[in-house]
């Protein structure tokens, strides 16, 4: 069995966004390249053939593997759920024990996160220790650096989409 992937609804519209575009658009336009190349006579030494063929087979690999995706997303609107406790689309402000120090983080699907910018996979060890927490609850987590202790100082939910830095668009889609 697949593990489920929790998604919000605006990612799942990005990952169909994506899907649409390779499939209706990229695809077929690559599919006239390579047969407008293919007619320039000998394929072995035609390289815009080659470099048709190679963008068709990374277009094929990264619709299998939105197709994936799409198929075991779980779509979460974190809008409707409680943030009394610490949930998927939670935005948590959490104070570093050892370091008296604040840090912000917002779990997401493992499409939506940027760890750079906070939004962190729900999967990811520090959301897994936060999960079901409350203000003033202390927990302490194993990290790839060491051993962490926090104090949740404050959750709120701020929608996903509202965090993200790193929004792509169809220019980002394409295999040019």
């Amino acid at each position: 069995m697949s593990k489920i992937e929790p998604i919000t609804p605006q990612g799942h519209d990005a990952l169909l966004k994506e899907f649409r575009f390779l499939k209706d658009v990229e695809k077929p336009q690559v599919n006239r390249e390579k047969q407008v190349a293919a007619q320039q006579g000998d394929r072995s030494e035609n390289a815009e053939y080659h470099a048709a063929k190679e963008k068709l087979r990374h277009i094929d690999k990264r619709l299998f593997y939105l197709n994936s995706m799409i198929e075991k997303s779980q779509i979460i609107d974190p809008s409707e759920l409680e943030h009394s406790r610490i949930n998927f689309g939670s935005t948590i402000t959490l104070l570093d024990l050892d370091s008296d120090s604040e840090e912000r983080y917002t779990i997401c699907g493992v499409l939506e996160s940027e760890p750079e910018n906070g939004l962190i996979s729900v999967h990811a060890p520090l959301s897994r220790a936060m999960l079901g927490k409350v203000e003033e609850d202390a927990f302490i987590v194993a990290l790839p650096l060491g051993k962490k202790e926090y104090e949740v100082v404050k959750i709120e939910y701020i929608p996903i989409f509202s965090l993200k830095k790193n929004i792509r668009s169809e220019a980002d889609f394409s295999f040019k």
